[in-house]
């Protein structure tokens, strides 16, 4: 498996393990995680060798964002890196209280841009389904990043597209 990360992430693919255990080992699995969930559609569309499906896990889905959104972003992050990404983080593990921490990398502020400003591609998609490559994507109904309900229907177009409702960004939530 060939695992993209998040923004400012790395190593964060064990929150996963239970969506993923039974592909981890499989070489010709692509995942993507949030921002690395770019990455992964990127390098599948892109890439020559075999690709036998591509997991999308809470794909970075800000096309509903407006341009002031985008640019407080930018601002927030230019004044605070660390303050931001600390609240980003709190962010992606709500529900749940999960320290996230062991997993920060720096990331730099045009990763965020490009994570805020990306536009789905159809074409890029359309690649990855005339390779034949499954496309299975997994949404949190209780995200705070995304509007995961909006994404869940951009996403079902080209994939099997899953939205739990009762969990966060991490697909995690509060067991009842």
């Amino acid at each position: 498996m060939i695992f993209f990360s998040g923004f400012s992430l790395q190593n964060e693919e064990e929150l996963f393990f239970d969506y993923l255990n039974n592909v981890k080992e499989n070489p010709y699995v692509v995942v993507g995680f949030s921002y690395g969930a770019i990455k992964a559609l990127e390098f599948a569309a892109n890439s020559s060798e075999r690709i036998d499906k591509l997991i999308l896990i809470s794909p970075a889905w800000f096309c509903n964002k407006s341009k002031a959104f985008i640019k407080t972003q930018l601002l927030y992050y230019k004044k605070n890196a660390d303050a931001y990404t600390k609240t980003f983080l709190k962010n992606i593990a709500y529900p749940v209280n999960i320290d996230l921490s062991k997993y920060i990398v720096p990331a730099t502020l045009s990763d965020l841009e490009k994570l805020l400003t990306y536009s789905w591609s159809n074409e890029l998609f359309e690649i990855c389904k005339n390779k034949n490559i499954i496309i299975e994507t997994y949404l949190g109904g209780k995200d705070k990043i995304i509007d995961a309900y909006e994404a869940h229907e951009f996403f079902r177009q080209y994939s099997e597209s899953y939205l739990f409702k009762d969990v966060g960004h991490i697909l995690r939530g509060y067991k009842v």
